[in-house]
């Protein structure tokens, strides 16, 4: 599918009551998928587990959305209380998804929210052999650093403007709009 899955979908951000949708995303994920997602091997139960936190971990996701369903997804969590406007990233593309352009989509959004947020540094931990999420933070100017046996890439946002807020409320407005739509065709039967 490559390329052609793109523009099907629309990019959005998830809301709490959605994060299932993420979760199922994880799971349906390809081992080799997970393994660069999570830089380990993570089986159902280790996903399930992950995807039950994500509200206490106060993370923002990003994802793109064909047919009601997640086919990819960023992930912007905050850094412990200690770490004050740091952030990491973290993101998940299936496989017949990739190589179409939406990790880079979803790596913007991550960084504008970030900007918006005050966050001013966002890493992003991918393994070595990672390539293709080294281009798309290249592209985001992220300097990326070896590390353990990591890459380690760090971006820095610029600051927030006028401009930023606003884009983002606009989506945020526009996703809800779609979040609704969406939920009204899947629990209400087609007359």
């Amino acid at each position: 599918m490559g390329g052609n899955a793109h523009g099907k979908g629309v990019a959005r951000k998830l809301y709490g009551t959605e994060y299932n949708r993420y979760r199922d995303h994880l799971l349906r994920l390809d081992e080799e998928s997970r393994r660069m997602r999570f830089g380990m091997l993570a089986d159902d139960r280790f996903i399930n587990d992950y995807a039950d936190r994500l509200h206490d971990m106060q993370s923002i996701v990003y994802a793109h959305i064909v047919d009601g369903q997640v086919r990819a997804a960023a992930e912007l969590r905050p850094l412990g209380l200690n770490r004050h406007g740091e952030a990491e990233a973290a993101f998940s593309v299936e496989k017949e998804w990739q190589d179409s352009g939406i990790g880079t989509d979803l790596l913007g959004r991550i960084v504008r929210a970030a900007r918006n947020r005050s966050i001013n540094r966002v890493y992003m931990n991918c393994l070595a052999e990672n390539r293709k999420m080294q281009a798309v933070a290249k592209k985001y100017d992220a300097i990326l650093q070896f590390e353990n046996g990591d890459v380690v890439g760090r971006v820095a946002p610029t600051h927030a403007h006028y401009f930023s807020i606003w884009r983002e409320a606009v989506e945020d407005e526009m996703g809800f709009v779609m979040a609704v739509l969406d939920l009204q065709r899947r629990f209400i039967p087609a007359a």
